[in-house]
């Protein structure tokens, strides 16, 4: 499988071109990710994603009617040598 992204024409990674996992995520430039990619790097349910936010467990920002994940924040969680 290819795991690198494409770039759109305003140069953000297009994350949806490839497979999702947490690797591919600490290699994107972006600065958010949105609940569907969080839910395809974890191989969980994007309404998982959504019940993690709800309780605070996955951190997000609400701009305008949208809700996304800070990627750092998010990868954070999993950052094991933080353990």
């Amino acid at each position: 499988m290819d795991h690198h992204a494409t770039l759109t024409r305003n140069g953000a990674r297009a994350m949806r071109d490839t497979t999702l996992t947490l690797d591919v995520l600490r290699a994107s430039r972006s600065l958010t990710i949105t609940r569907t990619e969080a839910a395809a790097a974890l191989g969980v349910d994007p309404r998982t994603v959504t019940a993690g936010i709800q309780n605070g467990t996955i951190p997000s920002l609400k701009i305008g009617r949208r809700v996304v994940i800070p990627r750092e924040k998010f990868l954070a969680l999993f950052d094991t040598e933080r353990l």
